[in-house]
C-alpha cells in the first residue's frame, strides 16, 4: 500500500479544491511559488485563478524560483493576472507582456533572490503556493522536481498553500537538501566543501498553522522538448573538449576536470552531451538544471555526483528519469537555488561554468538577455552568479544566428549582462578564444581570428583596424559599434547591402 500523502491527520481538514484556494489570492497580493524551470511548480490554482479572473479583475506580484510552465506563467499571463514579476522566465506569453511593457519585469541573479526577499527588498509576501509530493507528520513539505527559493518564500509568507501532485513519485523525498544561510551580521560560512556533501534537511520546515489549504492534482510538469544536437553545437563541444584537453596538458586542470555547470537550454545541453563521447571519467556536476545530458553521463558511468536545483528534462529525459528514479537519487541532490548558485561555493568547489550567450563583442563582453539589446528574451538566470566566481567562466553560441543574417560576434554588444572582466572563454563552432591574461586588442584579435564565421571576419577586423587609428586602451568607433545592429533592423541582415 502506497504511503499516504498527507501525514499529518490535522491538515486532512484543509484540503480542498483549486478553486476555493485560489479565492485566498486576493488582489494586489504578492505570491511566491515553487518551481525551477517547468519543474515543480503549482499547476492547479494558478490555472483556477486565471479561470477566476475571467468575472473580477485580480492583479498579483508574481515571484518564483525561475521559469515555471504555461499553467502558471502563460494563464496568468493571457489573463492579465500578473502585475509584476521576477526573476526569471521562458514563456512565450509572459515574454510578450513584458515587452508590451505590460508586466513589469524585475531580472534578479538567481542566487539573491531568497536573500533580497528576507532582508525586505522586495516588499511583502502574501502567499506561498507550493508543490509537494507529501506532508510530513509534522506538516513539513516535501519539495517535488525543484527545491528553487521555495524554502525562503514558505519561511516568509503569511499563508501557504500545498499542491500535492500525484504525479511525482514519492521517490522523490530524501532527494532534496535543504538549507537556508543566517542573513547578516549573522552569517557564517556555507559548510559545503564538496559536491556530494549534504548540509541539511530533507524538507522544507513550514508551521502546520501557516498551511492555508492543501490542494491534490496530478498535473504533470509541463516540460520542453531540447532541440537534437546539430553540427554546431557539436562541433562546439568537440573545440571545447580539446580546450579541456590542453588546460589538463598546461596543468591548469586535473585529469577530472573541475565541477562542472551548465546553463539551460538546448546548446548547453548538447555541449554538455559531448562529454558523454568523450574520454573524461568521474565528473562532478554543480549546477541549478540538471538536464537530459546529466543523465546521458550518469548513464554512461562518467558522472559520479551531481547536485542543482531542478530537474530540467525533456518529456522523453523526465520520463528516463521516473523510470530510474531509485538508482539516480543515488547520485542526485536538489538544493534551494540560494546554495546551488551560491557564489561563495561556487569559488570554493572552483566550478567550471559553461553559460550560453546570444551576442559577444570583440572585447568579450556579453548579453545573454537581450535581442537587439531591447527586447527581452528569458532574463539572466544564474549565468550570473557562475560566471563572476568560477574557476573557469566560459560562454559558448554559434557565430551566425537567422541562417547567417545576424553575427554573434560584433564589434560592440546591444546589452551587457557579463562584462569583459569576468568572461575568460568564449567558444562556437569555429574555434575557442582564450581572453585570460589579454589586454582588450589582444582579446579582440582573438576573438575574430577564432571565433567569427568568416562572412563577419573581414568587418570584424575592419572595424578594429579603423578604431585601433583612433587610439584608447579599447578602441571604438562609436558612430559605428552599434551599425550592424542597425543594419539588422533596417534590411533584415547584418551584411552591408553591397
Amino acid at each position: 500500500m502506497e504511503e499516504p500523502r498527507v501525514r499529518c491527520p490535522e491538515l486532512l481538514k484543509k484540503v480542498t479544491s483549486a478553486a476555493e484556494a485560489a479565492e485566498l489570492i486576493k488582489d494586489g497580493m504578492t505570491v511566491g511559488t515553487s518551481g525551477f524551470t517547468p519543474a515543480g511548480y503549482p499547476k492547479a490554482v494558478p490555472l483556477a485563478l486565471a479561470e477566476r479572473a475571467k468575472k473580477e479583475r485580480i492583479k498579483i506580484n508574481l515571484w518564483t524560483g525561475a521559469s515555471v510552465g504555461d499553467e502558471l506563467d502563460g494563464a496568468l499571463a493571457r489573463a492579465g493576472i500578473i502585475n509584476k514579476r521576477l526573476p526569471y522566465q521562458t514563456n512565450e506569453s509572459i515574454r510578450d507582456a513584458i515587452n508590451r511593457r505590460e508586466v513589469q519585469y524585475i531580472d534578479i541573479h538567481l542566487s539573491q533572490v531568497a536573500q533580497q526577499a528576507r532582508y525586505g527588498f522586495l516588499g511583502h509576501l502574501d502567499v506561498a503556493i507550493v508543490e509537494a509530493v507529501a506532508i510530513t507528520p509534522e506538516g513539513y513539505l516535501i519539495p517535488s522536481t525543484s527545491v528553487g527559493n521555495t524554502p525562503t518564500f514558505v519561511e516568509l509568507a503569511e499563508k501557504v498553500i500545498v499542491e500535492i501532485n500525484t504525479s511525482q513519485p514519492l521517490e522523490l523525498e530524501g532527494m532534496h537538501d535543504i538549507y537556508i544561510p543566517a542573513d547578516p551580521p549573522k552569517r557564517k560560512p556555507i559548510p559545503l566543501t564538496r559536491v556530494d556533501e549534504r548540509i541539511g534537511t530533507p524538507y522544507i520546515l513550514c508551521e502546520p498553522d501557516k498551511i492555508a489549504a492543501i490542494v491534490f492534482t496530478d498535473i504533470p510538469d509541463n516540460v520542453r522538448p531540447l532541440a537534437p544536437v546539430d553540427a554546431i553545437s557539436k562541433q562546439m563541444a568537440e573545440n571545447l573538449i580539446e580546450f579541456f584537453k590542453r588546460e589538463i596538458k598546461a596543468g591548469r586542470l586535473p585529469d577530472k576536470l573541475l565541477p562542472l555547470q551548465s546553463g539551460v537550454g538546448s546548446v548547453a545541453n548538447a555541449v554538455l552531451a559531448g562529454l558523454a563521447q568523450s574520454d573524461f571519467s568521474d565528473l562532478e556536476f554543480y549546477s541549478e538544471v540538471i538536464q537530459d545530458s546529466v543523465f546521458d553521463l550518469i548513464d554512461a558511468g562518467k558522472m559520479r555526483f551531481v547536485s542543482g536545483t531542478s530537474i530540467t528534462a525533456s518529456e522523453a529525459g523526465l520520463k528516463r528519469f521516473y523510470e530510474n528514479i531509485k538508482s539516480y537519487r543515488q547520485k542526485i541532490i536538489l538544493r534551494p537555488q540560494e546554495i546551488s548558485n551560491n557564489p561563495e561555493v561556487i569559488r570554493r568547489l572552483g566550478i567550471i561554468a559553461m553559460n550560453t550567450a546570444i551576442e559577444v563583442d570583440i572585447y568579450g563582453n556579453v548579453n545573454s538577455t537581450h535581442i537587439m539589446g531591447t527586447r527581452m528574451m528569458n532574463g539572466i538566470g544564474g549565468s550570473g552568479d557562475f560566471s563572476r566566481s568560477a574557476y573557469l567562466s566560459i560562454f559558448a553560441t554559434p557565430s551566425t544566428a537567422k541562417n547567417g543574417a545576424i553575427s554573434c560576434i560584433v564589434p560592440m554588444v546591444s546589452h551587457v549582462d557579463h562584462t569583459e572582466h569576468e568572461v575568460h572563454v568564449i567558444v562556437t563552432e569555429w574555434g575557442v578564444a582564450d581572453l585570460r591574461n589579454k589586454c582588450p586588442v589582444e582579446r579582440a584579435q582573438e576573438i575574430i581570428n577564432n571565433c567569427a564565421h568568416p562572412d563577419y571576419r573581414p568587418l570584424l577586423k575592419e572595424y578594429l583596424d579603423k578604431a585601433l587609428k583612433r587610439g584608447g586602451h579599447t578602441p571604438h568607433c562609436l558612430e559605428e559599434a552599434l551599425s550592424w545592429h542597425i543594419r539588422f533592423g533596417a534590411h533584415g541582415s547584418m551584411k552591408p547591402k553591397n
